[in-house]
C-alpha cells in the first residue's frame, strides 16, 4: 500500500514533473461527527478541481441522486449542500489523494501514481460510520489495491454517477443508490456487529 508520506508524496511529484498538466490532487472529506456511511470516488475530474467542489460536473448525477434521497437541493450553494450532507449522516472523501491522470476519465489514473488517502484514520475518527458506499468500480478496485485496514464498515459498490457511465439510466442509477436511504433508515447497530463485506 502507498499511503500518503511526505517523501512519498515528494517521489510522486517528482515522477509526475515530466507531465505537470496531468496531477491531480483531491479534496479534503466532507464529513461530521454523525456520519454512518462515507461515500468514497476515486478522484476529482477536471470540472470539480477547477471548481473546487465535489461532483461539480454538470452532468454528473451525484447531487441529483442526493436530492432525490435526502432532500439535499443540487443547486444549492456548494457550502450548503456540504452541510446538509453532514446533517444527513453522509460523508463524501475519495479514495487517491493524488493521481496522474490526463483528463477525467477513471480509466486514464495511472496506476503507478496513486497515493491514498488515509481512509483507515478517517474511520477510526468517525466510529460511527457503519458503510462505504463506492461511486463505481474503479473507486472499489482501488480501494481494496491500496487500503489496508482492520476498522473496515460494510461494504457496498454502487453505479458511477458520471456521465461516462451512461449504460444505466438516472433513475436506475437512483434504484440502486437507494440502499443508502434505507441503511439510515435502521438503528444504528454499531461497527462491532458488522461484518466486513
Amino acid at each position: 500500500m502507498r499511503a500518503l508520506t511526505p517523501s512519498l508524496l515528494i517521489q510522486n511529484l517528482s515522477e509526475l514533473s515530466s507531465n505537470p498538466e496531468y496531477y491531480s490532487a483531491g479534496f479534503p472529506p466532507v464529513v461530521g461527527p454523525a456520519a454512518r456511511i462515507l461515500i468514497l470516488g476515486t478522484l476529482p475530474g477536471m470540472a470539480s478541481l477547477k471548481q473546487q467542489q465535489y461532483y461539480a460536473h454538470p452532468q454528473n448525477a451525484f447531487w441529483k441522486i442526493l436530492e432525490r434521497l435526502f432532500h439535499i437541493p443540487a443547486k444549492a450553494p456548494y457550502i450548503e449542500r456540504c452541510e446538509s450532507v453532514k446533517e444527513a449522516k453522509l460523508a463524501i472523501w475519495d479514495v487517491c489523494h493524488s493521481a496522474c491522470r490526463p483528463g477525467s476519465l477513471d480509466s486514464a489514473i495511472y496506476a503507478d501514481s496513486v497515493i491514498a488517502n488515509d481512509i483507515a484514520g478517517l474511520l477510526a475518527r468517525y466510529p460511527a460510520i457503519e458503510l462505504i458506499a463506492f461511486n463505481g468500480n474503479t473507486a472499489a478496485t482501488l480501494f481494496k489495491k491500496h487500503i489496508k485496514t482492520s476498522l473496515l464498515a460494510d461494504t457496498v459498490t454502487l453505479p458511477s454517477t458520471s456521465p461516462a457511465h451512461a449504460s444505466l439510466r438516472f433513475e436506475e442509477k437512483l434504484e440502486r443508490w437507494r440502499i443508502l436511504q434505507v441503511r439510515l433508515s435502521q438503528a444504528f447497530p454499531g461497527r462491532d456487529s458488522l461484518s466486513s463485506q
